[in-house]
Parts: structure tokens; sequence; C-alpha cells
């Protein structure tokens, strides 16, 4: 484990985040575990979803 990782731990075990920033955490996540399993069923409307071959335009090179 990365030592920087376990000085963080220290960190948020000497200075636990308030309730609130738990909670706003917990709600994060339940609404993308909630859109995950919508998209999942296929009850997510069809413009909603991202186009997986890229809709980014081409670059070209210049001449």
């Amino acid at each position: 484990m990365n030592p920087i990782h376990l000085l963080r731990m220290a960190r948020i075990a000497r200075h636990p985040p308030s309730r609130s920033r738990v909670l706003l955490v917990a709600a994060v996540v339940v609404i993308c575990l909630a859109l995950a399993g919508l998209e999942r069923l296929g009850l997510v409307p069809g413009g909603a979803l991202v186009d997986p071959g890229g809709t980014a335009p081409k670059v070209r090179p210049l001449p």
C-alpha cells in the first residue's frame, strides 16, 4: 500500500467527515446505482444514452 494512502487514512481517522458529508456521498452513490439499474433494465430513453461509437469531431492533420 502506498504511504500516501496510509497518511490519508490516519487523517480521516483523526478528523472524521461530518454527517452531512457522509449523507451527501451516500446520496450520490445511491443515485448512480439507481441510474445504472434503470439503464440495465432498459428503462432509459434512447436519447439519454451515450453513443459508444464516439461523437467527437474528427481531427485531421494540417496539410
